[in-house]
């Protein structure tokens, strides 16, 4: 690390993150930048432009779990003005996986733009391509496919020992442990010993704005291709791979995003829509429909998860053993990165000084799964804090007492060897949220004819980036201030609806005192912006929020010595002006002055990568009533309690926390795309994948707990996937203690509920 870089690493001092401190924009509630546009209609989406010339692309879906074509009559089709038809018969023959973001990461290789082997009902099989999307629609129905079909692979427990492997390298599984400590000598020792299976779902991602991409041959041999995507070097990366292209060739633009929440992660549609424009010589779109998005795109991956706790008599944690199986669905993808993901996590929260995580993910013939808000966080800390409150009960301990003996202190190690957790505030959250949310007198069972009322809570952590991991966590940020005193921030962002570009612009805004208004921060486009790996991870604010600070510190810098240099008098920065001796500049006339006079431009690159990756932390309390006649759940009231480090902006972080508690709840009672023996999905559009709306909604409370985080901006710490990871087991466990029951298979469905009390 260069001396100035940590230099400007030691800037902020822990005392001096606490809060309290005047601030011209940050913890302000400042109005998005795009909020107008959007609810005016202004704001383009991808599907919304206008492309002359280009071909309106369609799948030709598998409508079969598992199948191969015998044969494929596109004759009619070809027969309409326009269409073109491509098959797998035509596309190349190279084998990538949608979740590898970076080269050398050696995730296991097992999909193609298209394919003659269907394994899961929504593959790939052809691209129908005409003047307009009517066409292609009608065209793609006029193909007719002769199919063997083949016998699916659906439960992803017995997949292992199913009796032919889906694909050709015949690997049925991918494992994943992580250990330390001794765990034989714990549980050998243990005066109690608890062991619970928890279940739970696959679930679409929902967002809005459904896939689409474009892609158009350019000059010189360039691809280049627009995307509403989350990390796009590594689009450019499996582009690049599938065109046979250097990356250098392969041009990689983040359009506006109608949402992702993880679901736009991976290279889906990308690699076909590119692969077609090279092919054709002509720009193709393609953009699909919600039924197409829920059947071939990607879903958080369902998880059955055992886990075993050995405790001592005075009920403190001695070591805990999982088992669990992820399912991959029908092709790798990122599924054993959500599996390491998940095992990361069991070191972050309760002190254990033993653990032995081990697990697999699977391939079955249902849709991939990859990322989805959390990655893998809410499906470990729904097995463990399901878990934790079942054993709590059957044992006679308090759920808020027994917690409070065995959770992480703030600079506790991870024994497993990953980061520090830096100033994890999990306990405070436990502790104020239990009293604002009048947790002791919640907590009791209310009974009154067939209704029951009771509350639950649960607790986690999340990561602030990758620091600390097999993975490097790098962003580059350039920021320039220009001669009007404006400012450009030139960064890799990618905005996902929930408000970084504004955030950025407050951090930069609050260093340099310059107005909200005068600062455009772009996003990413690989040809003219730095390298940044990526939206995930929840790095965003920790990371390239903090990198954004020390660059724009850099350039206030820069402008003060160039003009102390110029003027040959001190020279000070104060309130977006600067003091030259006894006169006052303008920014706008300083930066004038050193570029006409001094011959440099206000221009600094910064390359960032963070040394520590602490946790976040929040606690999640619901007041819940059963219907016993119908199962039906009531949410009548909800505290989320996190550990922010310092809010940037108060209404994003509280309007991440709502849109996380709506997912949480929807996995805790409503969501989940099941498949049928033969492999189809229960669900291929809302009317029968029931998500949490409005009217269904309880009254939310957030509390925040800001006490700072070294290394973030100005404290800051990461919020956006936590908001989501404790609310399902916060129900469940209310659920269960309301009924007395042990469910563990979520969602808490009606008629799952009715089965469990027939059960007592």
């Amino acid at each position: 690390m260069s001396a100035l870089k940590e230099k400007e690493r030691t800037i902020q001092r822990p005392e001096e993150l606490a809060p309290g401190r005047d601030f011209r924009y940050i913890g302000q509630r400042i109005p998005r930048a795009d909020g107008p546009d959007k609810v005016t209609g202004r704001y383009d989406y991808l599907a919304d432009g206008r492309y002359d010339k280009a071909l309106v692309g369609v799948v030709l879906f598998s409508p079969h779990a598992h199948a191969k074509v015998r044969s494929i009559d596109c004759s009619r089709a070809l027969a309409m003005p326009g269409v073109r038809v491509l098959t797998w018969e035509d596309a190349p023959d190279v084998l990538y996986n949608s979740g590898e973001w970076f080269p050398g990461q050696n995730d296991h290789p097992d999909e193609r733009v298209l394919t003659g082997h269907a394994r899961h009902v929504g593959d790939r099989i052809a691209l129908v391509l005409a003047p307009d999307e009517r066409t292609a629609r009608i065209a793609r129905g006029r193909i007719v496919v002769d199919y063997e079909v083949l016998l699916p692979v659906v439960d992803p427990e017995g997949a292992r020992e199913a009796p032919e492997a889906l694909h050709e390298d015949g690997i049925r599984e991918f494992p994943g442990t992580i250990a330390f400590g001794d765990v034989e000598g714990a549980f050998a020792s243990a005066a109690h010993v608890e062991e619970d299976v928890i279940v739970t779902p696959r679930i679409h991602h929902a967002a809005m704005e459904p896939h689409a991409v474009f892609a158009a041959p350019r000059p010189e041999g360039v691809l280049e291709l627009h995307t509403p995507c989350q990390i796009l070097f590594g689009i450019q990366q499996t582009v690049a791979k599938v065109l046979n292209l250097p990356f250098s060739k392969v041009r990689i633009i983040k359009v506006p995003m109608g949402g992702s929440f993880g679901g736009k992660q991976e290279a889906v549609f990308e690699p076909l829509c590119a692969w077609a424009a090279m092919t054709l010589h002509r720009p193709v779109l393609i953009v699909t429909n919600r039924e197409e998005s829920i059947a071939a795109t990607r879903v958080r991956a369902a998880a059955v998860g055992r886990v075993s706790t050995a405790l001592d008599a005075d009920g403190k944690l001695l070591a805990r053993r999982f088992d669990v199986t992820v399912d991959a669905g029908a092709y790798l993808s990122g599924a054993r990165k959500v599996l390491m993901a998940m095992g990361k996590k069991t070191s972050r929260l309760y002190r254990i000084p033993a653990v032995e995580f081990a697990g697999r993910a699977v391939r079955t013939s249902t849709t991939p799964s990859g990322a989805c808000r959390g990655y893998g966080s809410p499906q470990i800390h729904a097995i463990t804090e399901i878990h934790t409150d079942l054993l709590c009960r059957r044992l006679g301990y308090d759920p808020v007492d027994f917690r409070l003996a065995n959770l992480v202190h703030p600079g506790d190690s991870d024994p497993s060897g990953a980061s520090d957790l830096g100033n994890a505030r999990i306990i405070e959250c436990l502790t104020r949220g239990a009293e604002r949310f009048g947790w002791d007198h919640r907590s009791k069972v209310l009974s009154w004819g067939r209704w029951r009322r009771s509350a639950g809570f649960a607790c986690c952590t999340h990561g602030n980036g990758y620091a600390g991991t097999i993975y490097h966590d790098v962003t580059e940020v350039s920021v320039r201030i220009m001669e009007d005193g404006s400012v450009v921030v030139r960064t890799s962002l990618h905005e996902l609806g929930n408000g970084t570009l504004t955030a950025v612009a407050q951090i930069v805004g609050e260093v340099l005192s310059v107005p909200l208004d005068r600062i455009v921060v772009t996003e990413g486009d690989t040809q003219f912006t730095g390298y940044d790996i990526g939206c995930q991870a929840s790095r965003v604010i920790y990371v390239c929020g903090e990198s954004a600070r020390l660059c724009a510190e850099q350039a206030k810098e820069l402008l003060r010595s160039e003009a102390e240099k110029l003027w040959g008098c001190p020279t000070t920065y104060e309130n977006g002006e600067l003091l030259v001796g006894g006169r006052r500049l303008s920014l706008g006339e300083a930066v004038r002055a050193v570029e006409t006079k001094g011959g440099t431009s206000v221009d600094v690159h910064l390359t960032y990568s963070p040394d520590r990756n602490p946790g976040s932390y929040g606690v999640h309390f619901a007041d819940i009533t059963v219907d016993t006649c119908t199962g039906l759940v009531t949410v009548n009231d909800f505290l989320a309690v996190h550990d922010v480090g310092q809010a940037i902006n108060r209404n994003f972080v509280e309007g991440q926390i709502y849109g996380g508690i709506q997912m949480g709840l929807g996995m805790a009672l409503t969501e989940e795309l099941a498949f049928d023996a033969k492999g189809r999905p229960s669900a291929r559009n809302f009317d029968k994948y029931h998500m949490f709306n409005a009217p269904e909604m309880p009254p939310i409370d957030v509390l925040l707990i800001e006490k700072g985080e070294p290394g973030g901006p100005y404290g800051a710490k990461s919020i956006g996937e936590i908001a989501t990871v404790p609310t399902a087991p916060a129900v469940v466990n209310a659920v269960n203690r309301a009924l007395g029951t042990e469910m563990t298979c979520l969602p808490l469905t009606p008629a799952r509920i009715v089965e469990a009390l027939a059960a007592l």
